[in-house]
């Protein structure tokens, strides 16, 4: 029989809110630590291609842990933890989704990513292109995307800093926000990789050992683990339904989490540091097996807090469940554990937040003020400048939208980002790598028509018209919370017509070259 736990009011007891000593030992630890590795990084960091590609050294094996950690985001741990926790079954929808994407990312995107870019995903589209034009809509459908993956981040940090020190939540965005900012200004690509590495050590360790614990307490075994949450809860715990009840809801959460992975800027981004396109495979082989493996886990950990904690204690502590993995740790661990875990949380959101606001400043330095503003003309000091005065006003964007989106869980706002990249780039990335006919006008109305089309369809669906602005239920224009099956359907289908209803021949005449740089790497940098 799994073990009973009482969960009457007042029963379980946590510090949560209240500043202790383990905790904040964990959280100046950890942050010392990346703060010292910005310090070594700064020094080596001169360069554009070493402040955004960290100089091309990172190995496969390096880049595989770092995209790791720039994948397994606050939405990754804090946020399925909460939502299977709270929600069940569907809860994993998301761990499912946001790993059957690698696959399709190694063997369809990878190796042209790396022999056809520079610095971000907008020099792969516009490589054959006119590239004012698309650039300016590149960079506007990457900063979308990265903008609303930001507010998820923020506002796990924010509910956890909140916690864990007892300080009001904008004090905790802005501290977040300061910290971020040190990162990326001070080390580039170089920083925020290590950062990466270490954090995504840090957070495979910690949840292996939740895990054995969670497994413990039932005997490790599962099917005790499961029969306890189906007690308390009812079957449908642990069956379809409790999230998603539509059939083209579940459909359009899944391409916006299978192929929206295929249009994060931050990610893409992440294949310029390895030397060449072999190393590219490589680690995404690597990051598929590191990121496979957190997801298979991490049910468990949500499972064992709802069985362990109970939703209405976790829903008490945080409504959108983002703190049930912290409860569960401290539940398990006492307060050291409840330090370390929730000090991993923290170097968990700022290393992808570092990634994030990265991948935005170089979108403006290299694709808008570089190729657009400066025709091409700029000096490395000019650019890495201007990257930098893109990130301190990101930053300071990043910090004002986590205190307005307060309260939502993060995986789901995660998921909206992904409807947005799904749509806004994944679209015109693929039809400029493979399709000959692919024109100008066509990537530019695909990109736009994507990133639009999504941001506006969200902002009038349940998501944000009912639960942030706070509408009368059934009052939204738009029924489906991910409108990715709409919007990315929409991309690709404007992207063809325009592209059949108008002619670049020079870009036809250049699909020959790109092919040969494409497949063989021929002139790659």
């Amino acid at each position: 029989m799994p073990p009973v736990i009482d969960q009457a009011a007042g029963s379980i007891q946590t510090t949560l809110g209240h500043p202790t000593l383990p905790a904040i030992v964990f959280f100046l630890i950890i942050v010392s630590i990346t703060l010292v590795i910005t310090y070594w990084a700064a020094k080596r960091t001169k360069t554009t291609k070493e402040f955004y590609a960290a100089g091309r050294s990172v190995s496969a094996f390096q880049n595989g842990l770092a995209l790791a950690g720039d994948y397994m985001s606050a939405a990754s741990f804090l946020g399925i933890a909460g939502m299977v926790a709270l929600k069940g079954y569907d809860g994993m929808i998301y761990a499912v989704g946001w790993l059957v994407g690698w696959p399709a990312l190694m063997f369809l995107i990878a190796e042209p990513l790396r022999n056809l870019g520079k610095f971000t995903f907008a020099d792969v589209v516009a490589f054959r292109l006119k590239q004012t034009p698309v650039r300016i809509a590149s960079a506007i459908g990457g900063i979308l995307t990265v903008l609303f993956y930001t507010i998820a981040q923020m506002v796990g940090s924010g509910s956890l800093i909140k916690l864990m020190f007892g300080l009001p939540y904008e004090v905790a965005e802005v501290l977040v926000g300061a910290i971020m900012l040190a990162y990326v200004l001070f080390g580039g690509m170089l920083a925020t990789t290590w950062v990466q590495i270490v954090k995504a050590v840090l957070l495979l360790c910690g949840v292996s050992v939740m895990m054995v614990m969670v497994l413990a307490k039932f005997h490790f075994s599962p099917g005790e683990l499961y029969s306890a949450v189906a007690t308390q809860y009812g079957q449908g715990a642990l069956e379809p339904g409790g999230l998603i009840t539509s059939p083209i809801d579940a459909i359009s959460l899944g391409l916006a989490l299978m192929f929206g992975l295929l249009g994060l800027p931050h990610i893409l981004q992440r294949f310029f540091t390895v030397p060449d396109a072999k190393a590219a495979r490589t680690s995404v082989l690597y990051a598929t097996g590191f990121i496979g493996y957190f997801y298979i886990i991490i049910p468990i950990v949500g499972f064992g807090a709802a069985a362990l904690i109970g939703r209405e204690v976790i829903m008490n502590i945080d409504k959108g469940g983002n703190m049930a993995a912290p409860l569960l740790a401290e539940f398990l661990g006492g307060t050291p554990f409840l330090g370390f875990i929730a000090a991993v949380a923290f170097a968990t959101i700022l290393a992808v937040v570092a990634g994030l606001t990265l991948a935005a400043a170089s979108s403006f330095s290299h694709d808008i003020y570089v190729h657009v503003i400066k025709g091409g003309s700029a000096t490395e000091q000019e650019e890495v400048r201007a990257s930098k005065i893109a990130t301190l006003l990101f930053g300071i964007v990043a910090v004002c939208l986590g205190i307005l989106f307060k309260g939502q869980n993060v995986a789901f706002m995660v998921g909206l980002a992904f409807a947005i990249a799904c749509s806004a780039n994944f679209p015109a990335l693929v039809l400029s790598i493979f399709w000959k006919r692919f024109t100008t006008a066509g990537a530019v109305w695909s990109i736009l028509t994507g990133a639009f089309l999504a941001v506006g369809l969200i902002i009038v669906s349940p998501t944000v018209w009912v639960d942030v602005f706070k509408n009368p239920k059934g009052s939204e224009l738009f029924a489906l919370k991910n409108p990715a099956i709409v919007s990315m359907t929409a991309a690709f289908v404007v992207g063809w017509i325009v592209s059949l209803m108008t002619k670049d021949e020079i870009a036809q005449q250049k699909f020959e070259d790109e092919k040969l740089r494409t497949y063989l790497g021929v002139g790659a940098e």
